[in-house]
């Protein structure tokens, strides 16, 4: 059964209630489905299964509407309810209501029952390349600390489609050239976002087990460098790399003094897992950097020639952040 929403933006609204609360891997995750399929029901896309509508207020707390009706998974091509769903069926002739959601079901079935049995060709998990340590691994954990995410069965790096446009293809041609797989890419217009995603089930595990990620909400379980990459000086470099150029910014400082106007440049770096902080912090530190905790979810740098030893020490890939700073 799907859940159908008399008022616009009612369903957006229920979702970003929800979402408040937990994050859209936490959500995906509780509803054994994908991000991108929660990100469609915020998006109005597609109606909520009513089962995994149940589960998300009973998590959260955050209530129905008492106005809502039911619908059945073939609501849209009865009685000509939908022109949407009716034009779905006479173009490709199925029915059935979301493909993701099918997929995403096929796969719990999969993991309860039908990978016990025999087949001869289905469920056999495609290979990836595991690489060994290096700088570029943990450039590329950095950025899952950052702009990362891990799924069920997917790993995902989501960016501006338009400030980080540059950075994207660095970032998929990291991810490709580290792991050997395709990385597809999943535009979100209205938000102004983009999904760089590998769907590799071994990719997950090697994530989790091999480099030390988590899957769920980063700050809950309070997110830091695995211990691996601290370890190695250059690991440790090229990681803080990752993550200021996902979660970290350039700007320009402005004042007034003495009836003058002055500005200079600083780099900032957001973070709301403490560990996290307190670890990017400790490396600029140990490199020869001068960082400041902030207000509890920043580590700064303010000084003008900490910012010129930063862009020497540790460099950055991603043009937005070099532009800001040579401009």
């Amino acid at each position: 059964m799907r859940i159908y929403f008399p008022r616009k933006n009612q369903q957006r609204n229920f979702i970003n209630g929800i979402l408040s609360k937990i994050s859209v891997e936490e959500t995906a995750k509780l509803c054994s489905l994908s991000a991108r399929t929660i990100r469609d029901w915020r998006r109005e896309k597609f109606l909520i299964d009513f089962k995994a509508a149940k589960i998300l207020s009973r998590r959260t707390g955050v209530k129905l509407p008492p106005s809502i009706r039911l619908r059945d998974d073939y609501w849209y091509v009865s009685n000509g309810s939908s022109s949407g769903g009716l034009a779905v069926y006479k173009k490709y002739g199925r029915i059935g209501g979301d493909p993701e959601y099918r997929k995403e079901k096929w796969y719990a079935w999969w993991e309860e029952k039908g990978k016990y049995k025999k087949h001869p060709f289905i469920g056999v998990a495609k290979p990836i390349t595991r690489p060994h340590f290096s700088r570029e691994l943990a450039e590329f954990v950095g950025i899952m600390l950052g702009d990362g995410g891990i799924a069920q069965r997917q790993v995902r790096v989501t960016l501006h489609s338009e400030d980080d446009k540059e950075y994207g293809e660095f970032v998929a041609g990291l991810m490709k050239k580290l792991f050997g797989v395709p990385v597809a890419r999943y535009k979100d217009k209205k938000y102004s976002a983009i999904d760089f995603v590998i769907s590799r089930s071994e990719l997950v595990q090697f994530c989790i087990e091999s480099l030390g990620l988590k899957q769920g909400n980063k700050i809950k379980q309070r997110a830091d460098i695995p211990e691996w990459i601290k370890r190695n000086k250059l690991y440790s470099i090229a990681c803080v790399r990752g993550l200021v150029d996902t979660d970290g910014s350039v700007f320009n400082h402005r004042y007034k003094s003495n009836g003058k106007y002055y500005s200079y440049k600083k780099l900032s770096f957001t973070s709301y897992s403490e560990p996290l902080r307190r670890s990017v912090f400790d490396i600029m530190k140990n490199n020869g950097l001068n960082p400041r905790l902030s207000q509890n979810k920043e580590v700064r740098l303010d000084r003008v020639e900490d910012l010129q030893r930063y862009f020497q020490v540790v460099g950055s890939s991603n043009p937005k952040h070099l532009n800001k700073y040579l401009k």
